[in-house]
C-alpha cells in the first residue's frame, strides 16, 4: 500500500481559525479591561463607599435634653437624671446557653423572661442589639458588671432620663416627653428626626422640642457582614446639648395659686399686663409627669384617661366656660365709648322683666329681692342682670356687643407659646352663628343672654385674664406667654430674650373711658357683691365677678369668676391680673374671690399661703367655717 507524504505546512483553514480564536481573545481582554478600568476608576469612588457602609458602624452617642427653670434661673424645673437602656445581642450569647442568660437577666432588672422574649422575637443570633429595658438605675448595671461573665450579649447604654422636678399642677404647663410614634415620625420627617428619637408629647417639651433635643453624637465602628464588631475607632463626633429655657413661671406664685385653689376642678392664671408673661397657670385635676418616663407609661397614661375630671385637661386655656358677669366688663366699656346710654341715668330693676314669652329674672331675684334705680357704676357694682338686658338690647344691640368682645380678644386665638390644639378660641355668638347652629332667628332674648356673658358666649380663664389686662394697658394686650429666654446650656449666657409683642390694640377706645372703667372696676371692690370676700388692707384691687350657668351641671353648681388687678392705681409694670375659674363641677361656695384675695395677698405682701390666709381674717374665716357656701349664689 503505498501513503502520501504529509508536508507540514499551514492549510488556508487553520490559519483562519488561529486568527479567530485570536481575535476572541483579544476581544475578551478589552472587555475585561473595560469592566476593570469603569469599576476601579470611573465607578471606584461609588463603590469604596458602598464598602465602607456595610464595614462601618455607629454607635449613637445621646444629646443630653435641654433643661428648663423657672423666671429667676434659680429653680429648676426639668432635669436630666443619669438612666441606662440595657440591650442584648443573642449572636453573641453561646449556642444553647440563651434560656439561661435571658432568665437570669430578668431576674436581676425585675421584669418577665416573657417580656424579653417578646421584643427579641425574630432577632435570635443577630448581631444587632436589642433593647429590653429602659431607665436602669446604676445600682442594677453595677450587679449586672459584677457579674458579666454570666451575661454573655449583655450590654448597656447611658440614656439621660427627664426628671420633673416640679410635678404638681406645672404639670399643664411643662408636658412630658415620650418615643416619637410613626404618625409623629411622618409629620417630622424633614426636621432631623428618626425611629426611637425621644420628643415632646405635651406642653413646653412639645412646643419648643427643636430647641430643647439637641443634637446626637456617634461613634464609629467597623462590623463584619453580621454585624460584629471587629474594632472601635477612635472617630467620635460629641453630641450637642440642648439650649436651656426660661420660663416666665414664678415657681412661688405657681405654688400659692395653686394652693389657693385647692383640690377644686377650675383654673388660675397669673399675669403681667404689661409685658404678656404669665407667672402662675394652674389648672386642677393635675398629673405626674414622671409616670410617662416608665415602661408601664402606655398603662399609666390609659389610667390616668380614666380618672375624673381629666387630669390632662388645661382648663386655663383648654377648657370653655360662659363667661358669666365678667362680661359686664366689656359692656361697660362699649357704653361708655358708644355713649350709647347715659352713665348716671339710671335703669329700674324690679328684680325681674318679661320679654317675649320668657321671664328674665335677676340675680338678686333667688333671694326675693331686687336693686331697684340703678346707673351704670352702680350696675356693674351690683352686677345687675336686668340693667346689662334692657342696655344691651335696647343701646347697643348684638353686632356692637359682638364688636367690642373680639376687641378684648374673646372669641379669637391668643397664639399663646402651647401647642395649637391645646387651646381653645371661645366663642362670640353672632345671628348668623346662631342661624347656622339653631336653624332660627336671632331675637332680643338672645341679644340679652349675650349681654350678662350666657347664652352661647364661650371663654377661656387666659381669654378673661388678657381682657382685664386691656383695661390696665388701656386698650393694648400683649402676647401671653411662656418662655422668657433661651440660654446657652453650658455657659449660661442668654441667646434671646422674649420680647412683649402686641396682640390686640383698640384704638379707637379713648383714654377716659379707660380712666372710667378701671374706676368702676374698682368701685365693684369696695362696695360691690365681692367687698366682703376680697377686704384687704395692704393691697388695692379692681376686679369683677361672675356667675356662669350651664343646663348640664346639678341645681346647687354654678361656675365661679372672679377677675381682678392690683394694685389698682399702680403703672401697669407695676400690676398683675389675677384670673379664677372654680367648675361649676364642684358643690357651689363662691370660692374665686376669697382664690383672688389669697393669691394678691401672697404676691404683694411676699408671703406663703398660710400666711396669706393667716393676715386675711375674711378669708380665714371662710376656710374655718365655710360661711359663704350657705349664702347662696353670688355674682
Amino acid at each position: 500500500m503505498i501513503y502520501g507524504r504529509y508536508s507540514g505546512g499551514n492549510s488556508p483553514n487553520r490559519d483562519f481559525k488561529i486568527a479567530v480564536l485570536t481575535l476572541i481573545i483579544i476581544f475578551s481582554l478589552s472587555l475585561y479591561a473595560v469592566r476593570l478600568f469603569t469599576i476601579q476608576v470611573i465607578s471606584g469612588k461609588q463603590y469604596r463607599e458602598d464598602t465602607d457602609k456595610i464595614s462601618t458602624d455607629y454607635d449613637e452617642l445621646p444629646a443630653q435634653r435641654g433643661e428648663i427653670f423657672d423666671r429667676n434661673n434659680n429653680v429648676a424645673l426639668v432635669i436630666n437624671t443619669d438612666s441606662f437602656a440595657v440591650e442584648l445581642t443573642t449572636g453573641n450569647i453561646p449556642k444553647g446557653y440563651y434560656d439561661t442568660v435571658t432568665t437570669k437577666l430578668a431576674q436581676y432588672l425585675g421584669i418577665s423572661k416573657s417580656s424579653i422574649d417578646e421584643k427579641i422575637k425574630g432577632r435570635y443570633n443577630s448581631y444587632a442589639p436589642v433593647q429590653v429595658k429602659r431607665n436602669v438605675p446604676l445600682n442594677i448595671i453595677s450587679n449586672i458588671a459584677e457579674n458579666i461573665t454570666d451575661f454573655p450579649g449583655v450590654t448597656w447604654k447611658n440614656k439621660p432620663n427627664r426628671n420633673y422636678l416640679e410635678s404638681g399642677s406645672i404639670s399643664h404647663v411643662l408636658g412630658y416627653v415620650g418615643t416619637i410614634t410613626d404618625e409623629e415620625l411622618n409629620l417630622n420627617y424633614n426636621k432631623g428626626y428618626k425611629d426611637g428619637d425621644v420628643i415632646g408629647k405635651t406642653g413646653i417639651e412639645k412646643q419648643y422640642d427643636l430647641i430643647l433635643k439637641g443634637k446626637p453624637g456617634r461613634v464609629k465602628r467597623i462590623v463584619d457582614a453580621q454585624r460584629r464588631v471587629l474594632n472601635s475607632l477612635t472617630d467620635i463626633e460629641a453630641p450637642e446639648s440642648g439650649k436651656k429655657l426660661v420660663l416666665t413661671i414664678d415657681t412661688t406664685i405657681q405654688q400659692l395659686a395653686e394652693q389657693a385653689l385647692g383640690e377644686r376642678v377650675g383654673s388660675i392664671v397669673v399675669l403681667k399686663p404689661a409685658t404678656g408673661e404669665i407667672l402662675a397657670m394652674v389648672s386642677y385635676p393635675y398629673y405626674d409627669n414622671n409616670l410617662f418616663s416608665s415602661d408601664d407609661s402606655n398603662l399609666l397614661y390609659k389610667k390616668t384617661t380614666q380618672m375624673p375630671n381629666n387630669p390632662f385637661l388645661n382648663r386655663a386655656v383648654n377648657a370653655e366656660y360662659p363667661p358669666a358677669s365678667t362680661f359686664k366688663i366689656i359692656m361697660t366699656t362699649a357704653l361708655l365709648n358708644e355713649n350709647a346710654y347715659p352713665e348716671e341715668k339710671t335703669i329700674l330693676c324690679p328684680g325681674s322683666i318679661n320679654y317675649g314669652n320668657r321671664i328674665f329674672r335677676c340675680h338678686v331675684y333667688r333671694s326675693g329681692g331686687r336693686h331697684g334705680p340703678l346707673n351704670l357704676k352702680n350696675a356693674l357694682a351690683q352686677s345687675c342682670d336686668v340693667y346689662y338686658w334692657i342696655a344691651g338690647r335696647d343701646y347697643l344691640g348684638v353686632d356692637t356687643i359682638g364688636e367690642y368682645a373680639h376687641e378684648f380678644g374673646l372669641g379669637d386665638s391668643l397664639q399663646l407659646d402651647l401647642p395649637a390644639d391645646t387651646q381653645k378660641t371661645g366663642l362670640v355668638p353672632s345671628p348668623a352663628y346662631h342661624e347656622r347652629k339653631t336653624h332660627k332667628e336671632w331675637l332680643g332674648g338672645d341679644t340679652m343672654n349675650m349681654s350678662i356673658g350666657q347664652g352661647d358666649n364661650l371663654v377661656t380663664p387666659l381669654h378673661i385674664a388678657d381682657m382685664m389686662a386691656m383695661v390696665c394697658n388701656s386698650g393694648v394686650i400683649y402676647k401671653p406667654h411662656l418662655l422668657k429666654e433661651i440660654r446657652d446650656p453650658v455657659t449660661d449666657d442668654i441667646i434671646q430674650t422674649i420680647q412683649p409683642e402686641v396682640l390686640k390694640k383698640a384704638d379707637n377706645i379713648s383714654p377716659e373711658v379707660w380712666k372710667k372703667v378701671q374706676a368702676d372696676l374698682r368701685y365693684v371692690i369696695t362696695d360691690g357683691t365681692p367687698q366682703y370676700p376680697l377686704a384687704n388692707k395692704s393691697v388695692q384691687i379692681a376686679g369683677k365677678t361672675g356667675t356662669g350657668e350651664d343646663s348640664s351641671l346639678l341645681a346647687d353648681h354654678w361656675h365661679s369668676w372672679m377677675v381682678t388687678y392690683a394694685p389698682y392705681n399702680a403703672k401697669p409694670e407695676d400690676q398683675v391680673v389675677v384670673s379664677v375659674l372654680v367648675d361649676g363641677v364642684n358643690k357651689w361656695e363662691w370660692w374665686a374671690p376669697y382664690a383672688s384675695n389669697i393669691v394678691l395677698q401672697g404676691i404683694f405682701n411676699d408671703q406663703t399661703y398660710e400666711e396669706a390666709v393667716e393676715s386675711l381674717p375674711n378669708v380665714k374665716y371662710e376656710l374655718t367655717y365655710g360661711r359663704s357656701s350657705s349664702r347662696g349664689r353670688q355674682e
